[in-house]
């Protein structure tokens, strides 16, 4: 009978009808159907439900035994293929709700498998949003003498308003720095309109590129103050 009931299962779990809440309504008639042509057994709900949960049960069970070292499944004879006996010894003084599955016989196994793998994936691996934060959150630092109990702590929280203030410290510096800069200084017009008629022979076209110049840098003024007047024309001609 469970090999006609786990065939219309596989079914209708490929078919998406398996939540994690049970079967959909459908599922169930489908079941009763195919038991009574197949084996002449008349079943329900109730009976479809209580073989669900035992077959959920050898699965927790034995698929945490096979992802053990030193267990294996022997298909010729459905059951477990184990190593040696202090394998088994070891095993069942850790797990001693698996104590009746040594030898116990489980048929249709890859059926089993197909339907209730991904129930247990699901429940064991999922997690929340919250669960995820509040991971997160309690999260410890790595044990350390130099480090009080009270400090080794350290909650998501504590850590964004430690990088704020970090970030104001950095903010701070940067305007106190920015407050003392000092700007070049600019030579004032009158300057250099005086200076620029006392020159022998410039022309009146050389004369305003010269201001345009010497106006937009203190350090050009100052040089051609400190040339005889003898070389200023030139040197002003050499800057065009």
């Amino acid at each position: 009978m469970d090999t006609a009931l786990l065939a219309v299962l596989v079914e209708h779990h490929n078919n998406g009808d398996h939540a994690q809440n049970g079967w959909e309504p459908h599922v169930y008639n489908a079941c009763i159907r195919h038991v009574m042509d197949t084996c002449g057994v008349d079943i329900t709900k109730d009976n479809i439900t209580a073989r669900c949960k035992t077959f959920d049960k050898h699965y927790e069970v034995i698929s945490k035994i096979l992802a053990q070292s030193g267990f294996g499944r022997d298909w010729e004879n459905n059951k477990l293929s184990i190593d040696g006996e202090d394998v088994w010894s070891k095993y069942v003084e850790a797990n001693k709700a698996a104590g009746s599955y040594k030898t116990k016989v489980v048929m249709n196994w890859d059926q089993i498998s197909t339907i209730y793998s991904k129930d247990h994936a699901t429940s064991e691996g999922a997690k929340t949003t919250a669960e995820c934060v509040q991971e997160e959150d309690t999260q410890v630092l790595e044990e350390s003498p130099d480090i009080p109990q009270n400090q080794k702590r350290l909650r998501t929280g504590d850590a964004i308003l430690c990088m704020m203030g970090d970030m104001k410290a950095e903010f701070q510096e940067v305007s106190k720095t920015t407050d003392t800069v000092t700007l070049p200084k600019v030579t004032q017009s009158a300057e250099i309109l005086a200076a620029l008629p006392i020159i022998p022979d410039l022309a009146e076209c050389d004369m305003l590129k010269a201001y345009e110049k010497l106006s937009l840098s203190e350090r050009l003024f100052e040089s051609l103050m400190e040339l005889p007047m003898t070389l200023r024309k030139a040197w002003l001609l050499s800057l065009a």
